[in-house]
């Protein structure tokens, strides 16, 4: 497999760039995907095997399961994210280490029901938060000190419509690749 093969299954969608200028539609939709997210990711996992949560959306990348998994974490993380932004004068966040998260017991389970249960009560609540962010809302920023700089709620509510996107096509290629990848 070729590097530029390996990059397709790891970025399937590409990676997260963010427009200059975010109108009003941009955001609706943003919002709509991250809304819709957990339904999405119940849809493509409720008829599942243990066998087929195991399969790997490409080599070496994780299982089906800890995809799912590592979804509940990020956005839980995420939304605690959103809510130090609103709250605090351009809090500097603290960042986890998402593979080692991806390798605990919790994210080994074969059942998704408490991770999938966990999504749409969060993207619930989540969702309520994003429909009513005034403008000066939008703009408030949170450092990250991973990456040096800092972020405004507007972009991450997009970089957050990506990850859903994103995550949801590993899903969909661990199952296509029918534990081609185990």
């Amino acid at each position: 497999m070729t590097n530029e093969e390996l990059m397709q299954l790891k970025y399937p969608i590409g990676q997260f760039e963010c427009q200059k200028i975010i109108d009003e539609n941009t955001r609706f939709d943003w919002i709509k995907t991250i809304a819709q997210f957990p339904y999405e990711v119940r849809i493509l996992t409720d008829d599942l095997s243990d066998n087929q949560k195991n399969w790997r959306y490409r080599p070496e990348g994780w299982k089906l399961k800890q995809v799912v998994h590592h979804c509940a974490d990020s956005h839980l993380n995420s939304l605690t994210r959103f809510k130090l932004a609103l709250t605090e004068e351009k809090p500097t966040i603290r960042p986890y280490y998402e593979d080692r998260w991806a390798e605990l017991v919790d994210s080994q389970d074969n059942d998704l029901f408490n991770s999938i249960a966990l999504l749409t009560g969060l993207h619930a609540k989540w969702s309520i938060l994003l429909q009513h962010l005034s403008s000066e809302d939008l703009k408030r920023e949170f450092v990250h000190p991973e990456h040096g700089k800092s972020f405004s709620i507007e972009e991450t509510i997009g970089i957050y419509s990506w990850h859903c996107q994103h995550h949801l096509a590993h899903i969909r290629n661990a199952i296509s690749s029918e534990g081609k990848w185990l």
